[in-house]
């Protein structure tokens, strides 16, 4: 890598215009390009400190070999140029948005002498208008079925177009009329694709202006007594009708726009949009990209309308009146006056608060957020992506064995309270949920989250250690506080041979204990991993290190994955080891944190929850549910029964002489016994 230093430029140098810039690699090759109003104060923000800057922008300066220049007219000129040359040289560091591909679309391709309606998927063509995409492809052949009754557009691929044009027989198609048969010159090359052009327009929302013509035509052979030709106006109306029924409307009828939505993490983004044409959904698309900038959901949404309406924009119509996005594009000015000029008439992009755009806004969103999900588990999911994640960090990290077993800790709290950890298990890169564990801190060990993570660590190793040693469980010092995350379709004997599993541990799971002291059976905690994962940085994961080192332990790795930066920290070391942003080996890592989070955060507030409904009543011995809840129903309050005499409390169902006078004992100080009172009287009762 070269060193920023060797071809940084001197400030006086640099103009203090709009411009654009570009950062080339040692072989010439464009691998980042910006834009900025003061070009001086934007590239001195990359060279001033170097080393401070964020990893993934730290690691394009230190990529790039040379840095040049172009000083434009105004801010405007500064966005078309910039994406100019995002689209022609295609930089490896910019945020480019993958189409989704996995959906058809209907497709024209205007650009061609007779022009063609297929069905399409892949990569977008130059000159060819799209519309969807369609779910299922059924649904899409059945669209063009019925729109060549009217339209009657070539749809014959190039070699049964060139046959049937030097046998002078048109193919099928054509002799049952849902095909123009431009091969054998029945119509003009100008007309067909006037014929094309209607049949776009017809799928661009301006359907009503067609229907309303053939309905005109209709009444005029009616009039005329030309009733065949009525009556095939008649089911051609019926079949477009048909087609511009199939789209509920969602909007009223007079709209035109599309609606943007975003779903993001730290390191990829989802982006889908709602085509909206007549109040009406005409089609939908969806991106993923890959967030290899220091950006926001701001300048997510400038690059992502900067893709969806720059690319090979031949048509204005593409560009609706409304555009609605989740969050205002950070250059809000200079990109409206982009889309006018590209419409050739007024655009507005605003962020809907309510009504109905913003009830659809959030479906939009919800097909975002369900959009990174699939494709997050489809990357889970691959057995070839999952191993080479694995061999990548254990590359990465320089580990002498393959990762056959991750356990991942976090650390949970509110404010130093009701401190919880969490440990997830990752076997050959899928999760084992059986083998998650739930640990109760409390004490010493909770006063700030590293002191906790060597608590945590310490404890699951001893439990390691005494299994390996072969102790009974009654000598393996059962660890109360950590309980088993334990689904009650999985195997009850999983529950049952953990040595820190008790009867209120495992109640309603549906595996009885009958004796723990004896039932020596397999240990869970004695299955080391390979590598231990804690969320944080250098003080968690030298608190993790120091915990392994006081119980001798020197053949399990840990690491610590900061969430800021998704930097990989190994003990003993001042840098961390950086993963590219595209690499599966962080994407993994990424999502055990982002588990062991979530499940320690699901039982911190199971925990909080509990304690905040804990009641006086839960501390009386022989005092169960059922009478907590009689005693409650009876009173009122616990207020009420720590008030209650004891022949009041005898007067409960349930509750006699002895457990009443229990209640009134646990309930009322001795020094400080509160008398009893009439609750209907108020008179102060003597015991």
């Amino acid at each position: 890598m070269a060193n920023p230093v060797t071809y940084r430029p001197k400030t006086g140098e640099i103009p203090v215009d709009p411009g654009v810039y570009r950062f080339r690699d040692e072989h010439g090759r464009v691998i980042y390009v910006g834009k900025a109003k003061n070009l001086r104060s934007r590239l001195n923000s990359y060279f001033a400190s170097p080393q401070g800057l964020l990893a993934k922008t730290r690691r394009m300066v230190f990529t790039a070999a040379s840095v040049e220049w172009t000083v434009v007219g105004s801010e405007l000129e500064a966005l078309q140029l910039e994406y100019t040359w995002i689209k022609e040289f295609n930089p490896q560091f910019n945020v480019m948005f993958r189409d989704d591909k996995s959906y058809p679309y209907l497709a024209v391709t205007m650009g061609e002498k007779y022009p063609r309606v297929q069905v399409m998927r892949g990569d977008k063509k130059k000159d060819t208008r799209y519309f969807g995409p369609f779910y299922p492809a059924k649904a899409i052949r059945e669209t063009v079925d019925t729109m060549l009754r009217v339209f009657p557009v070539r749809t014959c691929s190039t070699g049964v177009f060139k046959r049937a044009e030097r046998s002078g027989r048109p193919c099928l198609l054509g002799y049952i009329d849902k095909c123009s048969a431009p091969c054998v010159g029945r119509i003009s090359p100008e007309d067909h694709k006037a014929l094309a052009g209607e049949f776009c327009d017809f799928m661009s929302g301006e359907a009503k202006k067609f229907i309303a013509g053939l309905e005109r035509k209709m009444a005029e052979a009616v009039a005329e007594l030309d009733y065949e030709s009525a009556a095939r106006l008649r089911d051609d109306i019926a079949a477009l009708r048909r087609v511009f029924e199939r789209n509920t409307v969602v909007l009223s009828e007079d709209t035109d726009a599309d609606i943007f939505a975003l779903k993001e993490d730290d390191l990829e983004a989802a982006a889908q949009v709602f085509h909206v044409r007549g109040g009406r959904i005409r089609g939908q698309r969806g991106w993923v990209v890959e967030k290899v900038e220091d950006m926001d959901t701001a300048d997510l949404v400038e690059h992502l309308l900067q893709q969806v309406y720059g690319e090979g924009n031949s048509s204005n119509e593409q560009i609706p009146r409304e555009v609605l996005v989740p969050v205002l594009p950070s250059n809000e000015d200079q990109m409206l006056e982009w889309l006018r000029g590209l419409r050739g008439s007024r655009v507005e992009v605003r962020v809907p608060q309510r009504g109905d755009k913003a009830t659809l806004m959030g479906t939009v969103e919800q097909n975002a957020a369900d959009a990174l999900r699939l494709h997050k588990s489809r990357r889970a999911g691959d057995i070839t992506t999952r191993s080479a994640a694995l061999q990548e960090l254990q590359e990465a990290l320089d580990l002498p064995q393959p990762l056959m077993r991750i356990e991942c800790f976090d650390i949970s709290h509110v404010q130093g309270t009701n401190v919880v950890a969490s440990m997830v298990v990752v076997e050959d890169g899928l999760p084992r949920k059986s083998e998650y564990r739930k640990f109760s801190i409390t004490g010493d060990a909770a006063r700030d989250d590293t002191a906790s993570m060597y608590d945590v660590i310490h404890r699951r190793f001893r439990n390691y250690l005494a299994g390996k040693d072969g102790k009974p469980r009654d000598a393996a010092a059962p660890d109360p506080e950590v309980e088993p995350d334990v689904d009650p379709l999985d195997d009850a004997a999983s529950v049952v041979d953990h040595p820190d599993v008790d009867e209120q541990d495992i109640e309603g799971q549906g595996a009885p204990l009958r004796d723990t002291t004896t039932a020596i059976t397999r240990n869970r905690f004695a299955y080391p991993p390979n590598l231990v994962v804690v969320d944080g940085g250098p003080p968690q994961v030298a608190a993790a290190a120091r915990a392994l080192q006081d119980l001798g332990i020197d053949d399990v790795f840990v690491v610590g994955l900061a969430k800021r930066l998704e930097e990989v920290w190994v003990p003993d070391s001042e840098f961390p080891v950086i993963l590219p942003r595209a690499s599966e080996g962080l994407f993994l890592l990424q999502r055990i944190r982002d588990e062991a989070h979530r499940f320690a955060i699901t039982f911190h507030r199971q925990k909080r929850g509990k304690s905040m409904t804990a009641s006086a009543l839960d501390e009386v011995a022989g005092l169960g549910p059922a009478k907590r809840k009689a005693l409650l129903k009876h009173f009122g309050s616990v207020k009420k029964i720590r008030a209650a005499s004891v022949d009041e409390l005898v007067g409960v169902p349930g509750v006699g002489p002895a457990l009443a006078r229990t209640i009134r004992a646990s309930l009322t100080p001795d020094d400080a016994v509160a008398p009893a009172v009439n609750m209907t009287t108020g008179e102060i009762i003597e015991d």
